[in-house]
Order: C-alpha cells, then structure tokens, then sequence
C-alpha cells in the first residue's frame, strides 16, 4: 500500500546558493521542494550591506526556474565595521530577514568576520531594538581547541556572554552539531532558536573517517561522534518549536572538494526531504516533520507559514536520485546518506 504525508511547504532557514553559474546550477534544486531559504552571504567579496544584498537577490531572482514559486531572504554579513543604520534600514524594507555572524577563519569565506566582538556590540543592540535575528556560526577559532570541541567552547566563551549583554536579541545557532548545543538551547527562553541540518541527522565522524577519508561528508562545523548525532535527532524530532531545518546545503564543485585541501561543505538540496522522511520515520515521528520542516522556522522569525503543500510519498522501489549535479564550473556532488532512499514529493 503506498504511503503518503502531506505538509506544509518546508522552508529552508540555512542556505548557500554561491553566484553566478554555480548560482544558476544549484537553485533549482531548493525551489523545486522549499517555498522560501535564508541566503547565506558568504560571497567574495561577502554580502555586507544593504545595496549588495538588493543586488544579490536581484540575481537569484533572474536565475530562478520558470515557473518556480520561491522566496530568498536575505541577510548581511556582519564586520566588524558593520553600519548600524544600513542594517536598519535594509530590515525596515523588507530587504533582510537576518544578520549573519562568523567568527573570522571559521569556514568557507569568513575571512571578514568577527575577531573582536566588542566592536559589533552596537549593531547587536540596534538589531535587539528591531527584532533583527542574529544568525550565528557558533564555533570558536582559537588554535588550541580541539575542531570536535569548537561548538562547545563557543557557547561558553561567546554565545552566553553575548546574550547576557544583549538578553533582548533573538540568535539562531545555525547548524548545532552536539548534545551541547542541544542543552544550551533547551536551557534557554524562545529568544533562542537552533538549526539543524540534514547530514548532521544522518552522519557521525565515522562516517566521514573510517576507511579513508570522504571529501563530500566534511563540513564545518565537523561531524561529532555518535551519541551527538542521536542527541540532535531527538530534539529534531521532539517537535520543540526552538529546532528547525537549516540544510547548510553547500556546493563546492568536485574538483575543489576532493583535493589536497578540500573545501567545507554538503550539498543536501536535492534530497533533503527524502532523507528527512526516513530520519523521522525511523523515530516514529513522522507527524513532527511538519513542525521541523514546515512550522518552527516561520513561527521564530515571525513570518507566516507557506499557503502551498506538498506530498511525500513512499515508494517501494529506492528513489533515483543524481550523484551529481552539473553545472557550468563543474559537478557538484548530492549528498549520499549511505542508505536507500523511498521518500519522494510530488
């Protein structure tokens, strides 16, 4: 007998869609199944102010598919030179929906980031006046620590003390990767918000480490063991309004992925869905994939839910998804969870 669910629009409240031809490969991915995304600014050069965030999605909007019923939203990248009043403006039109932070030389193009948190202290307030969500890499840079324990040390020496300065502004912790983070969250009031990815759901550092090393599995924040990856699997599927998908779909072509030094970075768009229908079946909460994919994330950022559904049906016979996908600077490999897949939307 074929199974189905049928669901709200998801959105997805963590993504890199890149510029130009790698723009125009990837985006059909996400509007094929998400009816909005949170665009992360990472560029070079990154997405700082107002004019380049109307500029950026300018782009996406002309690279969209015919036809497509998609929503970016936009953010800036936070500096340490950051203009108080640009950002309040951008907020004020419509323009953006978030501000993000990176520690400086966290990951992928954060070379701009955050080094001295004391300088970006009247942006945060001005954001808390507002309501501006900050979005946060919540990893610390300091050399001597541990990578598998950077979330965990950010949220002691960073995140805490900024919400304590700042107890009004609303942070999302993007793509929480431990039982710590869960913690923090949990520990927290609904100013605080998490989200979570797909592969995160799905790998360990095993999976990543053991019998060689896999290039498309590295991502930063790293994968974490086990008892991690279970952890967030809970919260994801308690239905708790705090987590919500952010995929950090990320596409690097295959050439700069599988090198001496690979770039970090998953690409989930294609199969998100899928791989979360068997995450959340296989935790007998299929009835809380809405919530995660659907609900908590409008309902945090004070938007309104999509008016569109749509329908997972489960198949017998294994869903053929591409292993890559192709796009003028080169293939992109999908992320591959390691086990058949039998969800698909319609």
């Amino acid at each position: 007998m074929t199974q189905t669910l049928t669901i709200t629009s998801p959105d997805d409240w963590h993504l890199h869609l890149r510029d130009g031809a790698m723009l125009k490969g990837v985006l059909p991915e996400t509007v094929r199944d998400f009816g909005r995304a949170i665009i992360m600014p990472n560029l070079v050069p990154p997405v700082v102010a107002g004019a380049q965030a109307a500029e950026y999605r300018g782009r996406i909007l002309a690279a969209m598919p015919s036809g497509a019923d998609f929503t970016p939203l936009m953010t800036l990248y936070l500096t340490e030179t950051t203009d108080a009043d640009d950002v309040a403006a951008a907020h004020a039109s419509g323009l953006i929906t978030a501000v993000k932070l990176y520690p400086a030389g966290a990951t992928t193009n954060s070379d701009s980031g955050v080094a001295n948190f004391d300088k970006v202290q009247g942006v945060l307030e001005r954001m808390a006046e507002i309501g501006l969500p900050l979005c946060v890499h919540g990893e610390v840079t300091d050399p001597s620590v541990d990578i598998f324990d950077r979330e965990a040390v950010f949220i002691d020496r960073v995140l805490d003390p900024l919400r304590r300065r700042v107890p009004d502004l609303k942070v999302v912790m993007e793509h929480i990767t431990t039982a710590d983070g869960v913690a923090y969250v949990l520990s927290q009031d609904e100013r605080l918000g998490a989200t979570i990815t797909t592969h995160h759901l799905i790998i360990n550092r095993n999976d990543l480490l053991v019998g060689g090393i896999k290039p498309h599995y590295y991502c930063l924040p790293i994968a974490k063991r086990e008892e991690h990856r279970v952890a967030l699997v809970e919260a994801a599927t308690s239905g708790d309004a705090r987590f919500f998908l952010g995929t950090d779909s990320a596409p690097h072509s295959d050439p700069t992925k599988e090198s001496a030094c690979g770039c970090a970075g998953v690409f989930s768009s294609t199969n998100t869905m899928s791989c979360l229908a068997h995450v959340f079946e296989n935790a007998n909460a299929l009835d809380k994939l809405e919530r995660f994919a659907s609900l908590n994330g409008p309902a945090f950022y004070g938007l309104p839910t999509n008016s569109s559904k749509i329908t997972l049906i489960k198949q017998a016979d294994p869903v053929g998804f591409p292993e890559k996908i192709h796009t003028e600077v080169g293939d992109v490999t999908v992320f591959d969870p390691g086990f058949p897949l039998h969800w698909t939307t319609s």
